[in-house]
């Protein structure tokens, strides 16, 4: 009786398909992402689209910080003659504008933000950390400018102060937005809740009010020390030696770079805050 045994066969060779191009080419390497986009241009478009999207309710803000500061300064009128006194409510006053908007909107947009995941929008856009804090930051101090001049010329007129170097201003309220809008950005994304946010960029424009309109010479001494913590001290001081008769620019040029240095400061600080936050 014969068993049948299989034949050894030798073993196949799997050839690789081929199609119209040809044989299939081996794997290649992946395609290297495209580089981040540079400051300059990812902060134009993050201004540009903050300013587009907080459009819409520019005229309440406006109206509501403006009035907020002349009523201000019409109460302060019935208490306040002139002089030194009048000089800084005036300023304060106006820098007042500046706070509403870049500290305490600014808190609460940034305590949102992070609240509702926001931030892992940006977090996937190739642009860098400080081009997104300065671009909110820019987009809602720019809204402060018609009513920090309005507040300006109206508690001049009304303290019969000059308005020969109003023209301060240029330089007041971009320093003094930047170190307000830096402080608020930084209180927004640290707050770990959106009330909390509110909650410290209202304590913040108080400080603003009381520590900024309400004349030094009146201030006790340690309630003094904490006006000099507070970024927009320097611009008000700034504004303030400006309506004098003779002003010492080299006074004012020394409170306008003090300024600036702690809007620096402040971004810088509410950049690290945006980076902390994002990666969370």
């Amino acid at each position: 009786m014969t068993s049948i045994i299989p034949a050894r066969t030798a073993p196949s060779r799997v050839r690789p398909a081929s199609g119209p191009a040809g044989p299939a080419s081996p794997r290649t390497a992946p395609a290297p992402l495209a580089p981040r986009a540079r400051l300059l241009p990812s902060l134009a478009a993050v201004y540009r689209a903050q300013l587009s999207r907080a459009r819409v309710a520019r005229i309440p803000l406006l109206f509501v910080a403006t009035f907020q500061s002349v009523g201000i300064m019409i109460l302060m009128r019935g208490v306040v003659d002139g002089g030194a006194e009048a000089r800084a409510v005036v300023a304060g006053s106006s820098v007042l504008v500046v706070a509403f908007v870049a500290l305490n909107l600014l808190a609460q947009y940034f305590g949102q933000l992070r609240a509702s995941g926001g931030l892992d929008h940006y977090a996937t856009l190739p642009v860098p950390p400080a081009a997104v804090v300065l671009g909110a930051a820019a987009a809602y101090a720019s809204f402060t400018v018609p009513g920090t001049v309005f507040t300006a010329i109206t508690g001049s007129v009304l303290f019969q102060l000059p308005l020969t170097h109003l023209w301060v201003l240029v330089a007041v309220v971009p320093l003094s937005g930047a170190a307000l809008a830096g402080l608020g950005a930084a209180l927004g994304l640290l707050a770990p809740r959106p009330e909390l946010a509110t909650l410290l960029g209202q304590l913040g424009m108080s400080a603003a009010l009381l520590l900024g309109v309400l004349p030094a010479e009146r201030l006790p001494g340690p309630v003094g020390w904490a006006r000099d913590l507070l970024p927009s001290t320097y611009g008000v001081e700034a504004l303030a030696r400006s309506f004098d008769a003779r002003p010492d620019w080299g006074l004012i040029a020394f409170f306008l770079a003090v300024c600036a240095a702690v809007g620096v400061l402040s971004l810088a600080v509410a950049t690290w805050a945006y980076r902390r936050a994002a990666v969370r």
